[in-house]
């Protein structure tokens, strides 16, 4: 891949994952083909907690958000319906 998509990869968290994952998975000698030559432990934690907070942080408001959109009426249809595929 081209630098800047490596650049632009490494903001998500599903590269850090994979990171971790190959991290723990691999062998020592798997870190040369790592960007830096390296398994970068702290950074992978680093970064994934901080996603985590981010997550936290966002998930009241999103979802006080979500439930001002939806009217009381169709979450009642919707539950009717799940309860009624259960039967």
């Amino acid at each position: 891949m081209p630098g800047w998509l490596q650049g632009l990869a490494q903001v998500f968290p599903v590269y850090w994952l994979g990171l971790g994952m190959r991290s723990a998975l691999l062998p020592g000698d798997a870190a040369a083909v790592e960007i830096g030559d390296s398994w970068r432990h702290l950074e992978t934690a680093g970064v994934l907690t901080a996603w985590a907070v981010a997550g936290l942080l966002a998930a009241p408001f999103l979802l006080r958000r979500m439930a001002r959109r939806e009217s009381g009426s169709s979450v009642a249809e919707r539950r009717e319906k799940a309860l009624q595929r259960l039967r």
